[in-house]
């Protein structure tokens, strides 16, 4: 059975830290940059999509949308019988 040497333990626990500070090192160049394009790209789709609205919008000026729904006059609603009572002391 092997067992772990003290050099093998520290040259994993010395790779690790240099791959987190690495990761954190290069979060922070590129982070910002990738943030910027990521929210130009979202800006393009929005601008993009309301393009698309307003043109649909402007097509359709001289036509009159309806999107009333039909009203159902119900006054009467089956919830049961009224029953009134008093407290018995």
């Amino acid at each position: 059975m092997q067992e772990a040497s003290l050099l093998g333990v520290l040259k994993v626990i010395l790779i690790l830290l240099l791959i987190y500070y690495g990761l954190k090192i290069v979060t922070r160049l590129f982070g910002p940059l990738l943030l910027r394009y990521v929210t130009k790209k979202a800006g393009e789709k929005f601008q993009q999509h309301f393009d698309q609205y307003q043109h649909t919008q402007s097509s359709d000026k001289n036509e009159v949308p309806i999107d009333k729904k039909a009203k159902q006059n119900s006054t009467h609603k089956d919830v049961g019988e009224y029953i009134d009572f008093e407290e018995i002391d």
